[in-house]
């Protein structure tokens, strides 16, 4: 990601300081200290995990305890998955502790905190990346001018549609992982309703993340009549991809095949001409994706096959990706000029 040379461009007023960008998801919270520019900076960087904080406001102030002396930082701008209400705060079903934009501006004292869409803030990141950081898992090389669906597994699912326009891109936020999951496999079909005994709505999220990816090993186990042996969703993908548990692999082969097939489905619903994959869990998973179905699954659309050979898609594999991605957001988005 080009994010690391020093910024030569003219900055907005409001942008001449540092501000700290925040990606924020279920499991862990990853932050920088963000200099503007073009391209950005990121000055200092650091991983936290949620839940040994008792709020986002302690991981912040950590953060910027921990920058040399003097850094002055007056704005933070926060990636998270949610819906935000009209109070200000935060309905995320993933998170340990309540979200409040104004609460951590004034517990820390700030002039602003904003807030943005986990995968809106990525959809802005890819601009940012070079072909050393995606790994090509289908359709050409080349992306043709059209929207880009942004989509990744993590400890919920999210997604996000970058349009271009004749301006600047839009990028549409979508609650796209709570839809309904939709199933194409006798299997699949018996997991879905082992899950619909216990909840009447299976979203798609409740199948294609962390927790996700438990609940299909537990419903798998349920099917063939065994009791769970794994507790965590890495102990099942670390048992997958050693061979070592023939039911941890095939939750994994689900699990990626069920990946390809809503990937396929959203491109078809929002009209795309390239995916990029994100997530925490997909890069330590790349080889065993690569050999899955996730491809033949994403094409299994009948007709539309031909349309979907056309689309490009890769995974994404950096780590900063979404503190680059809410900081452009906040750089273009005309915060720091009111």
């Amino acid at each position: 990601m080009r994010v690391s040379a020093a910024a030569n461009a003219t900055l907005l007023p409001g942008l001449s300081q540092p501000f700290v960008a925040a990606d924020v998801g279920g499991t862990h919270v990853r932050i920088g200290l963000v200099q503007a520019g073009s391209p950005l900076q990121v000055l200092a960087y650091s991983k936290f995990r949620c839940a040994d904080y008792a709020s986002l406001a302690d991981i912040v102030r950590e953060f910027i305890a921990s920058l040399p002396g003097g850094t002055p930082v007056r704005v933070a701008v926060i990636a998270s998955a949610g819906y935000p209400l009209a109070d200000g705060t935060v309905i995320t079903a993933n998170l340990p502790w309540r979200l409040s934009p104004a609460e951590i501006r004034d517990s820390l004292g700030l002039d602003a905190v904003h807030l943005v869409n986990d995968f809106e803030a990525v959809a802005h990141a890819v601009a940012h990346l070079g072909a050393s950081e995606v790994l090509q898992l289908a359709g050409p090389a080349r992306i043709a001018p059209g929207p880009i669906l942004v989509l990744g597994p993590g400890t919920g699912l999210g997604a996000a549609v970058w349009i271009p326009t004749a301006n600047d891109p839009v990028v549409l936020a979508t609650e796209a992982g709570q839809a309904a999951l939709a199933v194409g496999t006798e299997l699949e079909m018996a997991l879905l309703r082992q899950m619909l005994g216990q909840r009447s709505h299976v979203s798609v999220e409740h199948a294609l993340s962390g927790p996700g990816l438990m609940n299909l090993y537990s419903a798998l186990c349920a099917l063939r009549g065994e009791a769970p042996v794994f507790a965590r969703p890495g102990e099942i993908t670390a048992a997958a991809l050693d061979g070592s548990d023939a039911l941890a692999r095939q939750s994994l082969e689900v699990f990626c095949g069920l990946l390809g097939s809503t990937v396929g489905d959203m491109a078809l619903l929002y009209g795309v001409q390239g995916v990029y994959l994100a997530g925490g869990i997909l890069p330590h998973i790349r080889e065993f994706l690569v050999r899955s179905d996730f491809v033949a699954r994403f094409l299994n659309k009948g007709p539309m096959r031909e349309a979907l050979e056309r689309v490009s898609v890769r995974l994404v594999e950096h780590g900063q990706l979404g503190v680059i991605g809410a900081a452009s957001w906040y750089q273009g988005s005309g915060f720091s000029e009111k």
